[in-house]
Formats: structure tokens, sequence, C-alpha cells
């Protein structure tokens, strides 16, 4: 597997990948797919804000991505952010998704991060069982936060530590 910097040519099979959750899964509350436009638009809106845009490729070609932005606006939240980690499904329990999460923490926590939120559709047990492996905990639940496909849905926050408490001065 090779991690690297996401660049305007990989929009079209981050695309794919994230609009395949948008129609099929309640991993992500979207509805509205995402055009290649948006994708290179989004990777070059959060590189230019001076945050990571990771893409991990495998022998079959892109097997997931990583990315970051602010959790909240204003500058007493900038050191917490929300991640994102999408891996296509062959590539699941590979690896694919630790190594992402190892170089996105890593890449935070040296341009100052000290906290990463994630926000998790409660149906999306995958992802929680991923997360709390990878070191977060639970930290809330937004009752019936999510609609899609008829029904609400539950987003659980998890949030984990980059740093340890006397490291925040």
């Amino acid at each position: 597997m090779i991690l690297r910097d996401a660049t305007e040519a990989d929009a079209p099979e981050i695309a794919m990948l994230l609009n395949a959750i948008i129609r099929e899964t309640t991993i992500s509350f979207t509805t509205t797919e995402k055009t290649e436009n948006d994708v290179a638009q989004d990777i070059a809106s959060r590189q230019n804000a001076g945050l990571p845009w990771i893409i991990a490729h495998g022998p079959d070609g892109m097997a997931g991505y990583a990315t970051a932005a602010p959790f909240r606006k204003g500058e007493g939240y900038a050191r917490t952010l929300e991640h994102s980690v999408f891996v296509q499904p062959d590539a699941q329990r590979t690896g694919v998704g630790r190594g992402l999460m190892h170089a996105l923490e890593a890449r935070l926590a040296a341009r100052g991060a000290r906290s990463l939120v994630a926000g998790i559709s409660a149906e999306n047990d995958t992802a929680l069982q991923f997360h709390v492996r990878m070191g977060f905990s639970e930290v809330g639940r937004i009752a019936r936060a999510g609609f899609k496909f008829g029904r609400e849905i539950d987003l659980v926050l998890l949030q984990k530590h980059l740093s340890s408490a006397s490291d925040s001065r």
C-alpha cells in the first residue's frame, strides 16, 4: 500500500467511492451525490488550509482516503478536527484504514492538532468498532440526528486525544 497526498486527478475515484456510500448506505447522512468537480474543489480547499487529504493506493487502484476538516469555526476550536476515513469494500480489514488513520493522526499532530472527532452513524458498526480499536472513545450520541431511507438514525460522537493534557499548554 502506498500513501500519498491526494491530487485533483484522484477526484473521479474518490467521487465513485463516496457516491456509492451516499446512494447505498447510511454510513453518510448526505443524500446528494458529489461531482468530480465538487471533490476536486474540496481537496484543494482543505490542502490550501493546511489540512491533509491522504490517498491509499493498492494493487487495484485507490483503496481509500482520509481527510480532516475543522470541527467548528473559530480560533478556540483550531486544535480540534473532525475526520473522514473511507475504504473500498474489497480493501476493508486489510490494514488500509489503520494505515490511513496513523498517517492522518501524525500529520494533524505535527500541525498542532490535539483532538480528533468522529461523527459516525449508529448503524455503522464496522466504523464504530474500528475507531474504538484505534483508541477513540464514545463521548456522546445525538439521537435521531440523521434521516435517510425513511428512518431517523443516531449520530455517535467519538474522540481521540492526539497528545497528553500536559502538552496542551
